[in-house]
């Protein structure tokens, strides 16, 4: 037999199943394999061939043209928060690239799991400074979890396995994955996509070491007066019910930071209030009366901790967080339980005895009396023709029965309505916490709502915010978010007005803001609207916002120098809290 024929007699390997596909492709195929069903963004240029491509995705995928960047990304972070996914974001090189920094850094100080698809010029250009050219690599690794430069097509379904692998794991985080024009039109043989479960050197979920979980125990057990804070990693770690079973085993009061309300409901038994600058007064001078403090998921930022050498020093700290960074970082910890609290609070709820620390809680309760005397009851009941931004929010609670998913851009009316508002479900708090972006409420309210079509989303937006990012009304008019947009209008920048007015003897520099009729505007886009200034209304506008089928604007107008209050001023203890 000769060689040719014994070679043609031997079985044939089978050869792997490929398909040629461009880069392009490759991005939306990954996309569709990671779940995502919806995103945002605005084309260009350079990203124009993922457009083009994603032309025939359309049964697949929508796509929803915001009218900036910005609003985009905030939008995909609003997706996010309400749907427990990671949210998507097209835009391309150069302007569009640097446009979404803002959103980069606000989701990455809020653990938002986000991935950015940004289009580049082609590699041979790069460093040429190109048209639209930028280095958006470097400009983003301050701000991203990861980023990366793609420039052949053949990295695209890898990268993009990893990068919302990263994104979603551990603690959350916005990535960034930049793609070169020659890569998105380059022709490859593709095998297929595979998730990623695995990138070496990055250990997203610790290993749970019992023996600090079991000294953690033993201190919780022997306190007299233990203190549950509990953040947005309780959320983010799925494990709303594991902290109810802990606090309620236990008999702890507990105090939610901004990004972590919702995860425990509002009118819960041991839910002692907001932690904070302008959180509730118990639970801010109680933490520097407690033996023992329980940190689940938060980050003791600076708001939260005011000065950190007053801060809880009577106090023994257990520290609860998936971040080591996060641990011993501002807050010295006696006792660190490295891990998912979704892993570790179940075996320290076995751990920890049943307890009736009910004296302990009624001294929160007197406390809040004083509060309510002092400051709530003006606020929510006001005597004075003048309407209040707390009133607002409690007549929106009595509608909604606290059933609705509340956005709120930054400002006076964010701590108002983080204050008072009512949140009966996980996922209901949408805000910008650790950035504090102004312009953040609109289209992180669009983003929420296609997260959670279902639900009621109620955007609460300053004068000076709503102007930020009101172009976003044109985005709601074409796809028809029915998203409610209530503006609290105090004629004013009314948080900086506060501070000017406490700390610099009301020298009113440049806070005074004029708007534009905002009920028009909003006709302009074909969205429905009302405006009132007399409480007898109130009411009736709120209900008719709710029940209307669509989008709608309503706007509020309340007094132009009401203050909120309780407040720690800055650079003082928590337990310098003032009432007025």
């Amino acid at each position: 037999m000769s060689t040719l024929e014994k070679t043609r007699s031997k079985p044939q390997e089978p050869k792997a199943s490929t398909t040629q596909i461009s880069g392009s492709q490759a991005v939306l195929e990954a996309l569709i394999q990671e779940g995502v069903d919806t995103l945002f963004g605005y084309p260009g240029g350079a990203i124009m061939p993922i457009y083009d491509a994603l032309y025939d995705y359309n049964d697949r995928l929508k796509h929803i043209l915001v009218r900036h960047e910005q609003g985009g990304i905030h939008a995909a972070q609003g997706y996010a928060r309400t749907s427990g996914r990671v949210g998507v974001a097209f835009a391309t090189s150069g302007p569009g690239a640097t446009n979404l920094v803002t959103g980069l850094a606000d989701a990455m100080i809020d653990s938002n799991p986000i991935v950015c698809v940004t289009g580049q010029v082609f590699a041979s250009l790069l460093g040429t400074d190109a048209f639209q050219e930028t280095d958006v690599i470097n400009i983003t690794t301050p701000v991203t979890k990861w980023n990366y430069q793609v420039t052949d097509a053949t990295e695209i379904p890898s990268v993009l396995a990893k990068a919302f692998y990263i994104a979603k794991t551990g603690r959350p985080g916005p990535v960034l994955i930049d793609i070169t024009k020659n890569a998105q039109i380059q022709l490859f043989d593709y095998k297929g996509y595979e998730k990623c479960d695995h990138v070496r050197s990055y250990r997203p979920k610790p290993i749970v070491r019992n023996e600090y979980i079991e000294k953690a125990a033993e201190l919780i057990n022997s306190a007299k007066k233990p203190f549950v804070l509990f953040g947005q990693g309780v959320i983010l770690g799925r494990a709303e019910q594991d902290l109810k079973n802990f606090i309620e085993k236990g008999g702890f009061p507990a105090a939610s930071t901004v990004m972590g309300l919702s995860a425990l409901e509002t009118d819960h038994p041991l839910h002692v209030g907001m932690l904070g600058m302008h959180g509730n007064y118990a639970p801010n001078v109680m933490t520097n009366e407690c033996d023992v403090l329980i940190a689940v998921g938060m980050r003791f930022d600076d708001r939260v901790t005011g000065r950190l050498d007053k801060y809880a020093k009577q106090a023994k700290i257990v520290h609860l967080d998936i971040d080591p960074a996060e641990i011993d970082k501002n807050v010295a910890t006696t006792v660190p339980v490295w891990g998912d609290c979704k892993e570790t609070l179940p075996i320290l709820t076995q751990l920890i005895q049943r307890h009736d620390h009910s004296a302990w809680v009624t001294e929160f309760r007197e406390l809040e009396k004083k509060e309510l005397k002092e400051v709530i009851q003006d606020e929510l009941n006001p005597t004075s023709d003048v309407m209040t931004m707390g009133e607002v929010i409690k007549v929106l609670n009595e509608l909604t029965g606290g059933d609705a998913v509340i956005v709120t851009d930054v400002g006076q009316h964010q701590m108002v309505t983080c204050r008072y508002a009512k949140f009966n479900k996980s996922k209901s708090n949408v805000t910008s916490g650790g950035l504090g972006t102004m312009g953040f409420g609109l289209p992180a309210a669009i983003g929420a709502w296609y997260g959670t079509p279902e639900r009621d989303v109620v955007a609460i937006i300053g004068d000076g915010g709503i102007q930020m990012t009101i172009q976003e009304l044109g985005t709601i008019m074409q796809f028809g978010a029915k998203v409610k947009i209530l503006i609290l209008n105090n004629e004013f920048l009314g948080m900086v007005r506060q501070w000017q007015q406490l700390f610099n003897d009301k020298r009113y520099s440049f806070v005074d803001i004029t708007s534009p009729d905002f009920v028009t505007v909003a006709k302009g886009y074909h969205i429905e609207g009302n405006k009132i200034s007399e409480r007898k209304d109130l009411r009736s506008a709120l209900k008719t916002m709710l029940d209307h089928d669509g989008s709608y604007l309503l706007e509020v107008m309340v007094g132009k120098e009401n203050n909120v209050f309780p407040m720690v001023p800055q650079g003082a203890s928590v337990s310098e809290i003032r009432l007025k």
